[in-house]
């Protein structure tokens, strides 16, 4: 280690970088666990499968799909009620239009390692001592059992969204137990999730080999399952900066080796995106522009007050989790919500997020067109909403070059991990056990 770090460090100071130290670790294998083969290959099949669904029409894969980044390419998702993937997925005429979900679907590269202890936009999900099981969940979802994970964790929440997967009440068992706040227990809209599972013989055979044939099937037991497969499927720790980090210099070229510069230095990326990851795994307020339907926050409910309204805090408000930037190329739109469906936009409103902010229009997003019953621009049309989102900024303007902005733009390439521009590791199953049919693969092209 040592070695390389002098080989590297005398390389980086002769380019014009400070130190070494500014760097992080190359990621390894060793920052994750290892999940069981069998586990693997079952939370693959329940991430595609509808059956976790109130309708059985929606499965994890819709707004998070090997094809499209782990995400939907699309700035708010279309959950429950739409048909298609990503950019062309739509309302089924059938069923009632499908509402826009508040934020966007958020990447899951290397999610499963040990180090992300807290998800969501907002961290709602959190690792934490004091909590029921070391876990910090949601008031009126709290686990029941242990799980392996924060990732476990945050899985078995959006089969309990009206809008995400659970459906509407009156539509099915589950979503009248989740309206009527029926979510643990045997009567419980989780545990009428795991007895759908439960009654798969395919899956009821494969869970014998994983919990015992005696054990009836929880839903924490759905949450590992599916948390061990985007740990396997998602992982992204090859890329060319890695390589570089490992001590090959020729990893990068000449352009991206500036972008680095850049980043550890000057333009103070790596303020917040910092570490193997590119994270500080904290909360940042950095004037990113609210539309859609919100959070049901603020005077009119079309307000995202982020980690504000997880921990009671003002300070808080406006605040969100700072994303991974592993994969960065390939998940677009960037954002809580989806602001900027182009990447180079989302890095120019690190710049000047305040202009940014005052000239926004939803022309840098990307939203399928579907019929609404209320407007996607409330939150931009409201002046003091829009300037509470500016005065909350913490983030402060910049000048950087075009030329030092496309370096960083290069830099940002080579954070991609080859293996995931090609549908990641196991790529869609052909079928899953329920029998039900999956969403059609999104064309590349």
């Amino acid at each position: 280690m040592w070695a390389r770090w002098t080989g590297l460090g005398i390389l980086l100071l002769h380019a014009g970088v400070a130190v070494a130290a500014d760097l992080p670790d190359p990621a390894t294998h060793e920052d994750f666990p290892t999940p069981g083969a069998t586990s693997v290959l079952l939370g693959r099949d329940l991430f595609f499968d509808p059956i976790l669904s109130g309708n059985g029409n929606i499965s994890c894969a819709a707004c998070h799909h090997p094809a499209l980044g782990s995400g939907d390419a699309i700035s708010l998702s279309l959950g429950e009620g739409g048909i298609g993937l990503g950019p062309a997925r739509t309302g089924d005429t059938a069923n009632m239009p499908p509402a826009r979900i508040p934020r966007n679907a958020p990447a899951l590269y290397n999610l499963g390692a040990f180090e992300f202890t807290t998800l969501f936009h907002d961290g709602r999900v959190e690792r934490d001592t004091y909590e029921r099981f070391d876990m910090r969940m949601p008031p009126g979802f709290e686990l029941e059992r242990p799980v392996s994970s924060a990732l476990a964790a945050q899985a078995i929440l959006p089969l309990l969204s009206h809008h995400e997967m659970a459906g509407q009440p009156g539509e099915n068992p589950v979503a009248d137990a989740v309206e009527a706040g029926h979510i643990r227990g045997l009567d419980g809209a989780w545990q009428m999730i795991a007895t759908r599972v439960e009654q798969v013989p395919a899956y009821r055979t494969r869970f014998d080999w994983i919990i015992g044939s005696d054990e009836p099937i929880h839903i924490s037991d759905v949450g590992r399952a599916i948390a061990d497969y985007i740990t396997f499927e998602f992982r992204a720790t090859d890329s060319a900066f890695d390589a570089f980090l490992r001590g090959a210099p020729d990893a990068l070229g000449p352009d991206q080796f500036r972008g680095m510069q850049l980043f550890y230095g000057k333009a103070k990326c790596a303020t917040c995106h910092s570490g193997t990851f590119q994270t500080d795994h904290a909360f940042h307020a950095i004037g990113i522009p609210q539309f859609g339907p919100g959070k049901g926050h603020g005077a009119g409910g079309y307000a995202d007050h982020g980690r504000g309204f997880v921990t009671g805090k003002k300070e808080d408000h406006y605040r969100f989790r700072t994303p991974s930037l592993r994969n960065v190329t390939l998940t677009a739109p960037f954002g809580h919500n989806g602001a900027y469906a182009k990447l180079e936009d989302m890095v120019r409103h690190h710049l000047d997020p305040l202009t940014m902010l005052a000239e926004y229009t939803l022309e840098y997003a990307s939203l399928p067109e579907i019929n609404l019953d209320g407007s996607d621009t409330d939150a931009l049309e409201d002046f003091d909403e829009m300037l509470a989102i500016g005065i909350a900024t913490e983030i402060k303007p910049l000048d950087l070059t075009d030329p030092e902005v496309a370096a960083i733009m290069a830099f940002l390439s080579a954070l991609e991990d080859p293996i995931s521009d090609k549908g990641a590791r196991l790529g869609v199953p052909d079928m899953v056990p329920s029998g039900l049919p999956l969403d059609a693969v999104p064309d590349p092209s």
